[in-house]
């Protein structure tokens, strides 16, 4: 079993985009408003320190032993930039911490998303989880990108993934569903991020484009 894409044209998601850019203010709200934070929530995972995250206690994204995501991202200069990567990555380990959790309300991902995303990783973790299945090995991004989106702080975070080596395990019997790569295993991600509404340091994906079978990414 491997994630199922979410299927959104480009105009699509840009109209979405837009959308939302002009529903991105409103009055901030305390941290503790931000859905998935918690007051004994752990700081230990890979970027509890790295966007500066003094105002508010992020969730628990700890992986398996046997779960290992590489994101082979350079770095922004841009603060803002740098933050909005590091928190799309944190989006993406929060969907396989829900998956590891078999929890479809795991709060994890509920903090780093909102909107479509938020609803994307639901869905994930729901169909992962009705079927029996979690997942192993290693998965790996790379090539990401930034671009601002109009006026507001709002940016597009695109990268490519090959989960080539990513596979699903039984719950039950912990039995391995070994596949070989093919194309099927290069896929393209585009998440909209802006600095949630309750804190300035947090990014929140608002909406998500998965692309399959992406030759791009293949190189």
């Amino acid at each position: 079993m491997a994630r199922s894409a979410l299927t959104m044209t480009a105009a699509t998601f840009a109209a979405t985009a837009a959308l939302l850019l002009t529903a991105c203010g409103g009055e901030d709200s305390s941290p503790e408003d931000i859905k998935g934070a918690e007051t004994g929530a752990s700081t230990s995972s890979p970027s509890a320190s790295a966007s500066g995250t003094a105002d508010v206690k992020r969730p628990d994204v700890s992986l398996p032993e046997d779960l290992k995501l590489v994101f082979d991202f350079e770095k922004p200069l841009d603060a803002e930039q740098a933050a909005a990567l590091e928190d799309a990555a944190n989006y993406i380990r929060a969907l396989d911490h829900g998956i590891a959790q078999q929890d479809p309300n795991d709060p994890a991902y509920q903090f780093y998303s909102t909107g479509g995303a938020e609803k994307y990783a639901k869905s994930q973790i729901e169909a992962w989880v009705k079927d029996g299945w979690t997942v192993t090995g290693d998965d790996r991004y790379f090539d990401a990108s930034i671009d601002p989106m109009g006026e507001g702080k709002s940016v597009l975070v695109s990268f490519c993934r090959n989960q080539a080596k990513f596979y699903s395990k039984k719950v039950k019997t912990g039995k391995v569903n070994y596949t070989e790569e093919n194309l099927d295993s290069y896929q393209k991600f585009s998440l909209l991020m802006s600095p949630s509404e309750a804190s300035a340091t947090v990014w929140q994906a608002r909406q998500i484009e998965v692309q399959g079978r992406v030759k791009e990414c293949k190189g």
